[in-house]
């Protein structure tokens, strides 16, 4: 079983779904420090001017884990999303399809950034028709180091192998990892280039904007760029 771990993220990017999509199963790794000014609480969206973040206000305090940040109660930032999304996506060919169910989603009193988050992550794989099952690294017993952590997290849920990305080097050991007996694999990835509702084309945006512009054919214009080495699952 392949298994592929990651924090959090707020209405994530393609290379994110990319990644789960590969996967057996993914585990949300809502258990590590909480990182300001990333992709944990915030990310971009296609504007006339290039782009713009989409930002969850939140109430952190220094080391906190992500499961325990709380979301900012007295800001204004669901209506100032929506509002950013009608107004920059309003000629997508898919926009009527899938803001409404954005606007549910929002509607939801959120109190916890790690609830909201993985909220919108599994709503990007059911739009895309990504069926990986996910899970919280809150549910199983595993130790603070990264490299440990990793090991134990695939240990509990029996994985024969981890998809790591692209960027393991900087925060695993590698060789300990491997000596485990899980085999260690890492994605690969290239960005799908497509139309967007403005020119030029803009990479490393959240995932709705493929969707706004693609609708049903988005998994497939993602997995269309995959080494074919990496296609486990097809269309």
């Amino acid at each position: 079983m392949r298994v592929t771990i990651h924090q959090p993220q707020f209405l994530p990017w393609l290379g994110y779904l990319d990644k789960i999509d590969q996967a057996d199963l993914f585990i949300l790794l809502d258990t590590v420090q909480f990182k300001k000014n990333e992709w944990q609480n915030r990310n971009r969206i296609r504007t006339s001017q290039g782009w713009q973040w989409l930002t969850v206000p939140v109430l952190q305090q220094f080391g906190q884990r992500i499961d325990d940040v709380v979301i900012n109660p007295t800001a204004i930032w669901k209506v100032q999303h929506l509002r950013a999304l009608e107004m920059h996506y309003a000629r997508a060919p898919y926009i009527d399809r899938y803001l409404p169910q954005l606007r549910e989603l929002y509607a939801t009193p959120w109190a916890k950034l790690s609830d909201l988050n993985r909220a919108t992550v599994q709503w990007l794989l059911k739009a895309y028709g990504v069926t990986t099952p996910v899970r919280s690294a809150a549910q199983y017993a595993a130790r603070e180091e990264p490299t440990s952590r990793l090991i134990d997290l695939c240990r509990a849920v029996g994985a024969t192998q981890y998809l790591a990305g692209p960027g393991a080097e900087h925060y695993m050991d590698k060789p300990r990892f491997e000596d485990s007996g899980i085999q260690l694999e890492t994605q690969e990835f290239y960005h799908p280039i497509y139309r967007q509702i403005y020119e030029p084309f803009e990479p490393n945006l959240s995932a709705l904007d493929l969707l706004f512009m693609q609708g049903p054919d988005a998994l497939a214009t993602l997995r269309r760029t995959r080494p074919s080495r990496h296609c486990r699952k097809t269309a």
